[in-house]
């Protein structure tokens, strides 16, 4: 066993990324350069955004289908939380137009697919959990304003803005929704295209994006404010502007990722 310990130990270690404070250029820059991205390979972005809207659109369909009414905004609300990892391969887009190379449909998802056996699975996989959680909650708060009842979406509706159950529901609802957003933002607003980029671990991962956060809270939590508006108001035409959106942002975020992020040198 202590050969073991030696062993590992004397493998080289890579170094932790260093993060600098982002300002509005940065948010600007990377926009623009997303924005680049999408007009060059807007198949890619079509293809993405697409299955992201019609996620969004299943979301909204099934739950009022089966009787749960109560559950389309919050999966809704939920549901861009995801987003990062849906957006996996527009960061593979942007990364090989970075370098030179004219995206291919073999390599961009090829390098999808790969990442069901990487570090950036685990990552997928607990936001996928955090959105489990963040139904839990609802439910919970639901059966407590309202009862264990399914009600049908009329009556729902005017149990949710005509009462004073219903606006305290939303009111908490909206008070955890926003905590469990600002959490997931922190740990995934550079990790995701940092594990896509590089071999690090997911725990690096996620500290390496919760200090970029806190290297300029003002800015990064204005970047996630205005995603979280812009996402919202894409998914009011019965997520149709999550087409555009999606691509945009996911492509701006790999270019923020890219100033904010740098590495060292191996020693």
């Amino acid at each position: 066993m202590t050969d073991v310990n030696d062993a590992a130990a004397a493998l080289p270690r890579q170094p932790e990324p260093m993060v600098r404070a982002a300002t509005i250029d940065d948010i600007k820059g990377a926009l623009e350069a997303g924005w680049a991205d999408l007009k060059a390979a807007p198949l890619f972005g079509l293809f993405f955004g697409a299955i992201y809207w019609l996620g969004g659109l299943a979301l909204i369909i099934l739950p009022a289908q089966f009787g749960y009414a109560w559950a389309v905004f919050p999966l809704a609300a939920g549901f861009a939380l995801i987003g990062p990892f849906v957006a996996v391969g527009l960061y593979e887009v942007s990364r090989l137009r970075e370098q030179g190379v004219t995206p291919t449909w073999s390599a961009v998802l090829g390098t999808v697919w790969r990442q069901g056996g990487r570090e950036l699975s685990w990552l997928a996989f607990l936001t996928i959990f955090i959105f489990i959680i963040w139904m839990y909650q609802v439910r919970m708060l639901y059966a407590l304003f309202f009862g264990f009842a399914s009600l049908d979406p009329v009556l729902f509706a005017k149990a949710l803005f005509l009462t004073t159950d219903g606006w305290t529901f939303l009111a908490v609802g909206t008070c955890v929704g926003a905590c469990m957003a600002l959490f997931t933002f922190s740990i995934t607003v550079v990790s995701f295209p940092l594990l896509l980029d590089r071999d690090y671990d997911v725990v690096t991962a996620i500290i390496t994006s919760v200090r970029t956060v806190q290297a300029s809270p003002t800015v990064m939590l204005g970047w996630g404010a205005i995603t979280a508006v812009t996402v919202f108001l894409a998914m009011t035409p019965f997520f149709a502007g999550l087409l555009l959106v999606l691509p945009l942002w996911g492509h701006a975020t790999w270019h923020l990722y890219r100033r904010l992020v740098s590495f060292p040198p191996a020693g």
